[in-house]
């Protein structure tokens, strides 16, 4: 039978060790349950998130879209932080769908159930465990309005506000790291305000009227008339804390004394400044001459823009007439001047000039000489030319007689784009015709070699036959990636090309050159890759459902947790690829070859393999339910552990007999060099296995009904 003492003993050691805990200084307590509130809340984000990461790189099986509200989060967040997106829509193991919709919901009920228990009772747990509860003046609990006021608005809503906005606005964007750093400063400097209050509260405490105490004492108003001492919150001291021993008698009742203790009451403005008389004329003065001076300088601004957009302005129009007469049809100028008059349009901010200049293009086109003026012009003006060239663009490339003029219109197109280079986001020229054109003298074709292209527009854009070697489509610094839907690259070169998160759905890569190009998280999805080479090129966890492959090079590409599915890939070449995790689900490999790949644990089910190579193709824990491997030849391939049920391997090549040819009397019997790795492997409810097929599995340790 256990001893009451025994437990009364327990007891009063953790009341010991909390009064103990309770007797730490105010700021210290109020630091360490504001750390563990953060920490309780990160956590519950954090550990669910890392399982999830986990679970997505190492688990096996069926992959299901992500959840749409962790999507749109995810967005939300890489939109806010000026991290890379990826549009493609996003697989995931069922598990990793629920542990990060856990992440996203387990912070927000834990902070929801915090901010209530601080409302109605003026302590959260971590509070309670420290000592400490948040009233207003009358010591009663705050309520849930000044609580929202005092955390969402002073304790996070401004501070992280005012971090946010400085990262914006300063060299420090878009560096995550340094946002993190003005944030936990800002978050910091809120909290040391009350260092600088006569009685220790923060910012947030005097913007919402509540106050910080100890628990352990009650707060009550006096009430009666009210005087230059009334007003105030009597403290009442009914503490028995335990001073570092036990008390000396556990019978004897403890006498409460009550002494009221009076605070000190808050200091108006204008007792202050009667008491501090110097310090509040100094004060005064200095905001005065802040304000006077910030007026003189912010006058001084207005005006000199204003003068500024004015000389801007005039100049702009003395330009603009003087070139508009010197190129009239009617005008005796000398070739010089028209050519002086040319480039001077190209420094003319306005939108007229900017149309001349590409109604020059055209009316100069067979002139060579003012033709290159005309566009060293238009690359002066920049990126702004660049919609008046789409237009033109758009509208040469329907005539086939304009051949000449599209040619100088590309020209200048591409001038701008190389010169230009990284300063193109958001440029439209979607739908413009850049791609290889021929003419009887000079043809065109576009090179933008190590060209940084990551934000434009180019959907529908024709870039056939253009050499692209190098080209970055993405910056992950701030977030600006590259539109090419529908775009047509055939035949392009674009070997060592950045296109990482890319959205390329519905593009034309026909015969296109992708060597040792960066895919990674691209959107192909239904693109035409037939006959393209991407040999090691980067494709991890691009979405290529749909997509057309039909005879491309895929040797030592990387195409972890690709999106194959429904993908047609007849007669492609995949030696050594890299498919590991990847979703190939009703793809068509029929008659390729898949040589030492590595399909481990990725998802076949119901592929078509009819013919195909799979030589020493590692293929454990794959899951290959209903796939087709007719005829397929598995020579040498490791099927362990995967899921065959409903395949259909009629025909399908297990061993190669090899016959050692000799010129003695006496040969020796054919042996099998190369076979299948089989062992352990079930085939009970696989289709089409002749007797041949089922003897070797079973001599092979392989599993199947007819096995002895």
């Amino acid at each position: 039978m256990a001893n009451p003492s025994v437990g009364r003993g327990i007891n009063q050691d953790r009341k010991f060790r909390q009064a103990k805990l309770r007797t730490q200084p105010l700021v210290t307590r109020r630091f360490a349950a504001w750390a563990i509130e953060v920490s309780m809340i990160a956590t519950s984000a954090l550990v669910p998130l890392s399982i999830g990461n986990f679970v997505q790189h190492h688990l096996t099986g069926e992959q299901v879209p992500l959840n749409p509200v962790v999507a749109t989060a995810q967005k939300a967040i890489a939109t806010t932080l000026a991290l890379p997106q990826s549009e493609e829509n996003k697989q995931v193991p069922p598990l990793t769908n629920v542990l990060w919709s856990v992440a996203l919901l387990t912070p927000i009920a834990l902070s929801s159930w915090q901010i209530y228990l601080l409302a109605k009772t003026g302590s959260t747990l971590p509070k309670r465990w420290f000592g400490l509860r948040v009233v207003t003046s009358a010591g009663k609990p705050p309520g849930i309005t000044k609580i929202l006021v005092r955390e969402g608005v002073g304790t996070w809503g401004l501070p992280l506000t005012i971090a946010y906005t400085l990262w914006r606005c300063t060299g420090l964007f878009p560096n995550p790291t340094m946002l993190i750093s003005l944030a936990g400063l800002m978050v910091l400097a809120e909290g040391m305000s009350a260092r600088f209050d006569r009685q220790r509260r923060s910012f947030h405490d005097r913007l919402a009227g509540t106050y910080v105490i100890n628990a352990n004492r009650v707060y009550a108003p006096i009430s009666g008339r009210l005087s230059a001492e009334n007003g105030q919150p009597i403290e009442w001291d009914t503490s028995n804390i335990y001073r570092g021993r036990k008390p000396a008698n556990n019978g004897a009742n403890a006498a409460i004394v009550a002494l009221p203790k009076v605070k000190q009451r808050n200091l108006d403005l204008w007792l202050w400044m009667r008491q501090n008389p110097r310090f509040a004329l100094v004060a005064i003065a200095s905001c005065s001459a802040t304000a006077v001076l910030g007026t003189l300088i912010g006058t001084q601004v207005y005006v000199r823009t204003q003068i500024n957009s004015g000389q801007i302005a005039a100049y702009n129009s003395e330009q603009l007439l003087a070139a508009t007469k010197i190129l009239s049809a009617n005008s005796d100028a000398s070739l010089s001047e028209r050519e002086q008059a040319i480039l001077n349009l190209g420094t003319v901010n306005a939108p007229q000039a900017m149309q001349l200049l590409v109604n020059l293009l055209v009316q100069e086109s067979d002139n060579s000489e003012l033709s290159k003026i005309v566009q060293q012009a238009l690359v002066t003006s920049g990126p702004r030319a660049l919609p008046y060239l789409q237009r033109l663009n758009q509208s040469l490339a329907q005539d086939p007689s304009s051949s000449e003029k599209l040619q100088a219109n590309q020209a200048a197109i591409a001038q701008i784009m190389t010169i230009y280079s990284g300063k193109l986001r958001s440029q439209d020229l979607s739908w413009t015709n850049l791609g290889h054109t021929s003419a009887p003298v000079v043809g065109f074709s576009l090179v933008l070699d190590r060209i940084d292209l990551s934000g434009i527009d180019l959907k529908g854009a024709n870039l056939n036959g253009a050499s692209l070697q190098g080209t970055r489509w993405q910056n992950q610094e701030n977030g600006a990636i590259a539109n090419l839907t529908d775009a047509q690259l055939q035949a392009a070169n674009l070997t060592d090309a950045d296109l990482s998160r890319v959205t390329l759905p519905g593009a034309n890569l026909l015969h296109a050159i992708l060597n040792q190009a960066n895919l990674t998280g691209a959107n192909l999805k239904s693109a035409n890759l037939s006959s393209t080479q991407m040999v090691e090129a980067n494709l991890q966890q691009a979405v290529l459902a749909e997509a057309s492959l039909t005879g491309a090079n895929l040797g030592a590409a990387n195409l972890a947790k690709a999106d194959l599915s429904a993908a047609r890939l007849s007669r492609a070449s995949a030696l050594g690829t890299n498919l590991q995790q990847a979703n190939l689900k009703a793809s068509n490999w029929q008659g390729a070859d898949l040589s030492k790949a590595d399909l481990s644990r990725a998802n076949l089910n119901n592929a078509n393999l009819n013919a195909a190579r799979l030589q020493s193709t590692n293929l454990k824990q794959a899951q290959m339910q209903n796939a087709n491997l007719r005829h397929a030849d598995l020579t040498q391939a490791d099927l362990r552990e995967a899921d065959l049920t409903g395949a259909d391997l009629q025909g399908a090549i297990f061993a190669q007999s090899n016959s050692i040819q000799s010129d003695q009397f006496i040969e020796t019997p054919p042996t099998e060099a190369k076979s299948a790795v089989v062992e352990g492997v079930d085939f009970t409810n696989v289709k089409n296995l002749d007797p041949k097929q089922i003897a070797y599995i079973c001599t092979q340790g392989g599993r199947h009904p007819r096995c002895p």
